[in-house]
Order: structure tokens, then sequence, then C-alpha cells
């Protein structure tokens, strides 16, 4: 009857003494990890992305902090909006429904890749 009640504490026992093997294992890998982001020079770098819209440019701003772009792209961008009736016959005031949202100004946006 005793080796029975003791059974249970001994696969506990054997439970923790390899639970704490497996943790050391796990540990070893991200000491190298950490020696290797320590031996590249390039991890220093500091990368950011930033836009411009509608005519806005504050790049100069940027370059002058010693920031260089990797990468510059544009693309289209709608600047504003406008509400105009669905038909000629449509009310705005009184008929929310026939309202319609179109693109009033197409302007351009910047992207660009920084590094420092």
């Amino acid at each position: 009857m005793k080796i029975i009640k003791q059974v249970p504490i001994l696969i506990l026992i054997a439970i923790f003494l390899i639970s704490c093997r497996t943790s050391t294992n796990k540990e070893y890998p991200t000491n190298n990890l950490e020696k290797k982001i320590e031996d590249n020079p390039n991890s220093e770098k500091k990368r950011m992305e930033i836009k411009f819209s509608c005519g806005e440019d504050g790049i100069s701003e940027y370059l002058d902090n010693g920031w260089n772009i990797l990468k510059e792209e544009s693309q289209e961008k709608i600047c504003t909006w406008k509400s105009v009736p669905a038909t000629k016959d449509c009310n705005m005031e009184k008929d929310k429904g026939c309202k319609i949202t179109k693109p009033d100004k197409i302007g351009e946006e910047k992207i660009y890749l920084l590094e420092k």
C-alpha cells in the first residue's frame, strides 16, 4: 500500500527533473543568437518609412538630420471628397439617400524608406 502511494510522488519528481533539463537546452541557442547579432555591424542602422500626401513634403528635415533615402515610391491619392446629388431631381437637403460622395482633388502620395 505504501508503494502505491509513493508512485505518484516519484512520477512528479521525474517530470520535474525532465522539465529542468529541457529548459537548460533551450537557453543555449538563444545565447548563440545574441552573439550573432552583436557580431553584425549592420544591426545598428535604423530604418523608417514616412509618407507625405497631397503636396506636403518634409523630407528635407530628415535629410538634414542624417537620414539617407533607400527607396522612393509615389502613387495617386484622393486628397478631398465632395458630395453631389445622384440625379438631377435629387434634393440633398431633404433626402440624404440621394447624396453620393465623389473624389474632388486627386494628388500624389510619396513614400520614402529612410536609413540612418
